[in-house]
């Protein structure tokens, strides 16, 4: 795997568009700041851009099942380059409608090239790596936030913000790049295949019902979002209970690691434990991990919490990006990818103000309790489902 070409220009590209999104978004809040007072104002204004990528996202999966992928990467690496351009428009004028189109452009860029780069990813190795570069893709994202995070708060402690886009789309600029010097071998279907799977955005839903596999693994990942979406507010909460600002630093650094050391772990654990097994396994564990929030009051618990969690989904999403991939049939692969997305980003929204309510309601504490409650829930009722209907989960 590792003398092929592409390989490696999946990962630097990852890690290139990485140090972009991650200079763009510490930049966009810091704008922000400056000038919209209102926090509620500001959470309109980003949940306007993501409800863009919703709106185009069947119109990017049929594109993707329709085109050639590399077409779609490069046009998509474009529309980033052309969105931080707009964003120089909005610095210069101060405007939060033009900070708005740069959010809704960027957006749909990303509508299309996330879910081209997972339909890329089986065809450029043999079904036996998938598992290790889904691991080594998620690794290497990983390692670029945190990359990103860290020299972009550097750059705002030194220079304008301005810096932060002009890095951003430098980034950009080298990805597509990046993206040029891919040498994928691939055809247009043929109009008989194009008409099985290549067709409407809607036939996403009957191909889920005659792939139980992938519909159950598919609502499973719901479990690790529930916890992703609070992620933040939840740290903020653990920050001000430990009257600690040094806290959420631990914190993300313990998951960061421990998601880089689950990543790699993946592949090795995944030969000797059954594929179904695992992943039930996995998420029974983050349902306890929710729960385990009651004891929050404790500091190092609740980095272990995090610590645990990093490397529960370290293995969970390599898992389940790799039965996506072998699962799916391959004329769907861009519809599903862009059915997955949209479904991740309206997840995100709900959930997010889901936990921000719960917060001012019941407390981080019975939170997690009611979190955990539903996890473990709905993990016990597939489980059994799978079990009555005899499915197998296999990779």
């Amino acid at each position: 795997m590792w003398q092929n070409r592409n390989v490696w220009i999946i990962l630097i590209g990852e890690f290139v568009v990485g140090l972009g999104l991650w200079a763009g978004i510490i930049g966009n809040l810091a704008f922000m700041q400056e000038i919209i007072p209102s926090d509620f104002k500001k959470s309109i204004l980003l949940a306007i851009g993501m409800l863009a990528g919703v709106i185009v996202g069947p119109l990017a999966g049929r594109l993707i099942d329709s085109s050639k992928k590399k077409n779609v990467l490069i046009w998509a690496s474009i529309g980033r380059i052309i969105s931080v351009c707009i964003m120089f428009v909005a610095l210069a004028t101060d405007s939060v409608i033009w900070m708005l189109l740069f959010l809704i452009s960027l957006q749909i860029a990303a509508s299309f090239f996330m879910p081209a780069l997972q339909a890329v990813i089986p065809m450029i190795v043999k079904e036996k790596d998938l598992m290790e570069l889904n691991g080594w893709h998620m690794n290497v994202r990983t390692v670029s936030r945190i990359v990103g995070t860290a020299v972009a708060g550097l750059m705002l402690t030194y220079l304008d913000v301005k810096w932060l886009y002009i890095a951003s789309l430098i980034m950009y600029i080298m990805m597509l790049f990046v993206v040029l010097v891919f040498k994928l071998e691939e055809t247009i279907e043929q109009p008989a295949v194009r008409q099985k799977g290549q067709g409407s955005f809607k036939e996403v839903l009957p191909m889920l019902k005659e792939q139980p596999v992938v519909l159950m693994t598919l609502v499973l990942m719901i479990i690790p979002i529930l916890f992703l979406g609070s992620f933040n507010l939840v740290i903020m909460k653990l920050t001000e209970i430990h009257q600690s600002t040094s806290l959420s630093g631990l914190i993300y650094t313990a998951e960061g690691i421990a998601f880089m050391l689950g990543a790699y772990a993946v592949k090795y654990l995944q030969a000797a434990v059954k594929t179904g097994t695992m992943l039930f396994a996995i998420a029974f564990i983050l349902g306890a991990l929710e729960l385990s929030l009651y004891f929050a009051d404790v500091k190092l618990l609740a980095i272990l919490t995090f610590a645990i969690f990093g490397f529960s989904v370290g293995c969970f999403f390599p898992l389940t990006m790799t039965i996506f991939q072998k699962q799916v049939p391959k004329g769907f692969h861009g519809r599903f990818f862009s059915f997955r997305n949209m479904l991740d980003q309206m997840l995100f929204q709900v959930i997010l103000l889901s936990t921000g309510a719960l917060l001012d309601l019941i407390g981080l504490q019975a939170m997690g309790i009611v979190f955990g409650l539903f996890s473990l829930s709905l993990t016990a009722y597939f489980y059994i489902l799978m079990k009555r209907k005899n499915i197998t989960m296999s990779i």
